[in-house]
């Protein structure tokens, strides 16, 4: 259980600060500087989550890595299943902060929907957003299972690598999708902007679930065969 609460806890300090840094500056591609900012607010959480919650759960926060991690053979079905769970209950709780702040605060949200994501930069295109975040959550993906696999021996870097390639694919994808690479970070937003009445991103809700779970699944199968000692 205790795994589950860390995960439950630290996808809502994902949301809380990282959605919340989007929704302080914006993601207008005018103000690049608002693109670093919650690029690095994503990045820096995953450190900060690493380092203080990884040695009780792992610190997956992200329901593509815990299926990167399941297809590894590093998780059971079971865990995977309560990970998940834990993961956008800790999403929806950590959007509801956010929204309660905003709201009672009277701060405007720059990004319409509490940081959800959306396809506005790739001109609405469902294929473009689907490749998008295939794409980057492979890479990210890729990235944690690299370093985190045993023969590797990264050793106490591991947390710093993860959170700068969360960064790394945010310098790209926020301009394209707002960058999930994350189903639960993007489902909690949108169901919080939907109960304040935006709806807008449920319409493409899918797209930000279906792309990294895909990306995620590539990436667990690619390094299967890449890390296997009959590898060549």
């Amino acid at each position: 259980m205790k795994k589950y609460v860390a995960e439950f806890i630290g996808t809502a300090v994902l949301v809380i600060l990282g959605c919340g840094t989007a929704m302080l500056v914006g993601c207008n591609a005018a103000a690049g500087g608002g693109y670093i900012l919650t690029a690095l607010a994503f990045g820096l959480v995953i450190v900060a989550m690493a380092y203080s919650i990884g040695n009780i759960s792992g610190c997956h926060i992200n329901p593509a890595v815990s299926l990167g991690v399941l297809i590894s053979g590093g998780m059971s079905v079971k865990d995977f299943i309560g990970y998940v769970i834990s993961q956008c209950l800790g999403a929806f709780a950590g959007a509801g902060v956010l929204a309660a702040i905003f709201t009672t605060g009277n701060v405007t949200d720059m990004t319409g929907g509490f940081g959800s994501n959306g396809l506005a930069g790739v001109n609405d295109s469902v294929v473009a957003g689907l490749i998008v975040e295939a794409v980057l959550t492979f890479i990210f993906v890729m990235a944690i299972l690299g370093v985190t696999d045993q023969k590797a021996k990264h050793g106490s870097f591991a947390g710093i690598v993860i959170g700068l390639t969360l960064t790394l694919v945010h310098i790209l994808g926020i301009g394209l999708t707002g960058t999930s690479v994350n189903p639960a970070r993007s489902l909690g937003p949108a169901i919080v902007a939907a109960i304040d009445g935006n709806s807008a991103p449920l319409s493409c809700l899918w797209v930000f679930i279906v792309g990294p779970f895909v990306g995620a699944a590539l990436a667990a199968l690619v390094y299967k065969v890449l890390s296997s000692e009959k590898a060549e």
